[in-house]
């Protein structure tokens, strides 16, 4: 699952360090569920660098990360994954054990490298802050599996 905000700039500190910055492009939070495989990765990598969602001439979105030569910055998120449907705290059972997580994440990276587009990464395992300017707000999201 992968939540895609299209912004005119992002970046990861972790410890008050700058890790990663972007400039225009997209901020992906992607979270790993149990059981996701690399066709996952390889479908969310391609659709997100795909995705028609920067403003051509006529300022219709109709313009792709890749067409704009944008940047994208790619955060895990396993919170993405947390239910909170029962009580008040979330459960994470449907999010991927960290080994797991981390290969996931990692291949996702490597697929929308492949893609032609310049990716950075925030830190898996760590506690991050993420600050973005998210612009329209344009936020979308992406699922690999049918519901």
């Amino acid at each position: 699952m992968a939540v895609v905000q299209r912004v005119l700039h992002a970046s990861v500190q972790v410890n008050n360090m700058p890790v990663a910055e972007i400039a225009q492009g997209l901020l992906v939070l992607l979270g790993v569920a149990h059981g996701d495989e690399a066709a996952d990765a390889e479908y969310l990598a391609g659709k997100i660098a795909g995705l028609r969602v920067f403003a051509d001439p006529s300022g219709k979105m109709n313009l792709s990360v890749q067409d704009v030569g944008g940047e994208i910055l790619a955060v895990p998120q396993f919170t993405l994954l947390g239910d909170c449907r029962r009580g008040r705290r979330p459960d994470f059972t449907q999010a991927a054990p960290p080994r797991e997580g981390l290969e996931k994440y990692e291949w996702f990276c490597q697929c929308l490298q492949k893609q032609k587009v310049r990716v950075l990464q925030g830190r898996f395992q760590e506690h991050m802050q993420v600050h973005l300017l998210n612009d329209g707000p344009v936020t979308l999201i992406l699922e690999s599996k049918k519901s």
